[in-house]
């Protein structure tokens, strides 16, 4: 079974704030603590700002360009050991 991701659906929040991509890292982060990916669908160019400059693209998939990156692995958060251990 491969890993879940969970697509949050952003066409709403076309007039995104700070409280909103506090709640979208903090989904994010605990998305990645149960094992599952999130992807952002249909970011406002607010948003994507925000989230640039936040320092929050590359944990969130963001590109260069501003589209969402439909990679799983955006943003892997290692929260335990040294950098650079591989999990057994």
């Amino acid at each position: 079974m491969g890993r879940r991701t969970v697509v949050l659906d952003c066409s709403a929040l076309t007039e995104a704030d700070a409280e909103q991509l506090d709640g979208i890292a903090r989904l994010c982060l605990e998305l990645k603590r149960r094992g599952c990916a999130l992807r952002l669908a249909n970011p406002s160019e607010r948003l994507v700002a925000l989230i640039r400059l936040a320092g929050l693209a590359a944990a969130l998939g963001v590109e260069a360009g501003g589209e969402i990156e439909e990679r799983e692995d955006a943003g892997r958060v290692q929260e335990e050991g040294q950098v650079g251990d591989q999990a057994p």
